[in-house]
């Protein structure tokens, strides 16, 4: 059976700090669209559901869903039941996690205000990840980072309430360091804070506090988790980019800084706490960026990493000379601009080689909507050599991505499941392609599922919601479950686009 083997956005980093700008400046309307962007908003909101881990609670709406996992971290003694499986395999992977609730929180922040009824439940989605991962951190100096062993795991087709593989629990500590899953939990507890501020000003303080504490211990004890649980973590989720890069200040620049500068850690995790800076100082007027020993580093390594940081610092009129880099990133991922890495699809799709295209193009658009607000309160455009790219360029080219998904493409098919009148029957996804627990009590096997994996027939339930790895360069599409990279959906797709969504059903 094949095994799925998940990548992670690399602007993981970008999009956790983008979200500063947007509360500095608001988005303007954009074009009418065909699309009914606040019923696929309902529809990328309730997917979160039918993810959950743990015990579901009373207002559980995903009814083919039933409580799971619930010894999660009892041969290691803590409490890590809850969270979110992040895509159709039954693991719960930190990283990827922290990434989801830190971008659900930022929706919220800056879009709220437009989800209406939907509000309650985005809201709702944030604290099933926020309330995991407190558990996760709850120890000093520990980070709970992966609680199941993906290769038991995608050896066996099985739901996630019949669960008989190996459930262990792995951490980072001070002895197996993780700086970047690290930091992306604490950015993920510090932006849920600002969403709880005024709603539970207790739990805000106490996911606030807890940033803190995550992200001191990611800055004093540096190192990637790939490879501090290499056989763990990869090749599902490594950093793909590498935590040591070889981003050394020259030798004739070196000072009492040069800790700090030897690598792109400190980048990193400046950015990171960004969101911590942000919600220490938002009563006020002042709001701190990374050093400048950070902007030496990613000017000096322009890898993919440190291009995306750089459209972030140049957001800011004093990160002016990161706005060159950080328009030049803009280029390189506009239709005829764009960088061999980055393709488009006959359709108009964006297009990076790898698996689960999906994640590429909801979290790009996510910047590009971003960027064209900036770009547009500072009364510029982004220079492209001989051409230029307007603040209403970029927003039309993320909307575009958007009704792509939504079923404006060459073939026809809504790539979110529920929406439209065609979408994927057969996405790769355990629980939604075996019976329910309603339909089917007694217990599947971990091989016994194979006989559904490998059926031709549609999968019994409906996964609202859910957004798959999509179709290939040529816009071909198979809708088959072995193909998972296709048709495999994941909570890091979904949750750049309730913000996409969320943004279009005030304004189309």
């Amino acid at each position: 059976m094949a095994r799925n083997i998940h990548s992670f956005p690399e602007n993981a980093p970008l999009l956790r700090a983008v979200f500063f700008l947007f509360l500095l400046f608001p988005l303007r309307p954009i074009s009418a669209s065909q699309n009914d962007y606040h019923r696929a908003l309902h529809m990328s909101i309730l997917f979160f559901e039918g993810q959950r881990s743990g015990r579901l609670p009373p207002d559980q709406r995903v009814k083919w869903r039933r409580d799971s996992a619930l010894h999660d971290g009892a041969t290691s003694g803590v409490d890590l039941t809850g969270g979110y499986y992040d895509a159709g395999d039954n693991v719960k992977f930190g990283f990827p996690m922290a990434f989801t609730t830190t971008m659900l929180s930022w929706s919220i922040i800056d879009f709220g205000k437009n989800m209406g009824p939907e509000l309650k439940y985005a809201i709702k989605a944030v604290k099933w990840g926020t309330d995991y991962l407190l558990k996760a951190t709850a120890k000093p100096g520990v980070v709970y980072v992966q609680v199941g062993d993906a290769f038991s795991d995608h050896n066996c087709w099985e739901r996630p309430e019949d669960m008989d593989t190996l459930r262990t629990a792995y951490k980072i500590d001070v002895s197996h360091p993780g700086s970047d899953v690290a930091g992306e939990t604490a950015a993920a507890l510090a932006a849920a804070s600002i969403v709880f501020r005024s709603r539970d000003p207790r739990y805000s303080r106490l996911l606030l506090s807890r940033a803190i504490e995550v992200f001191e211990f990611a800055d004093r004890h540096r190192g990637a988790y790939s490879s501090s649980l290499h056989h763990v973590v990869c090749p599902f989720y490594c950093d793909v980019n590498g935590y040591q890069r070889g981003c050394t200040r020259p030798q004739e620049d070196a000072n009492t800084e040069s800790t700090y500068c030897e690598t792109r850690s400190y980048c990193t995790l400046e950015i990171q706490s960004m969101s911590l800076v942000g919600i220490t100082n938002m009563q006020g007027s002042t709001f701190s960026f990374p050093s400048h020993c950070c902007m030496h580093v990613l000017k000096a390594c322009n890898d993919d990493g440190s291009s995306h940081a750089e459209v972030l610092m140049g957001k800011a009129d004093y990160f002016e000379s990161f706005k060159q880099n950080a328009d030049g990133f803009i280029c390189s991922i506009l239709p005829g601009i764009s960088h061999p890495q980055v393709q488009y699809s006959p359709g108009g799709l964006i297009f990076k080689a790898g698996g689960s295209n999906m994640q590429h193009v909801t979290s790009l658009s996510f910047l590009l909507l971003a960027y064209s607000n900036y770009v547009s309160h500072a009364n510029k455009v982004v220079p492209c050599g001989s051409r230029s790219a307007s603040p209403n360029l970029l927003r039309q080219l993320a909307k575009h991505q958007v009704d792509y998904i939504l079923g404006d493409n060459p073939v026809g098919m809504s790539y979110m499941v529920g929406y439209g009148a065609r979408y994927p029957q057969r996405i790769h996804h355990r629980g939604s392609s075996l019976p329910s627990v309603q339909a089917h009590p007694a217990h599947i096997g971990c091989k016994a599922g194979s006989q559904y994996f490998l059926s031709p027939n549609p999968n019994p339930n409906v996964h609202v919601g859910a957004v798959v790895g999509g179709p290939n360069v040529t816009d071909a599409f198979p809708d088959s479950r072995p193909y998972f990279q296709e048709s495999e959906p994941t909570t890091y797709i979904n949750a750049p686009l309730v913000g996409l969504l969320a943004y279009f059903s005030a304004h189309y």
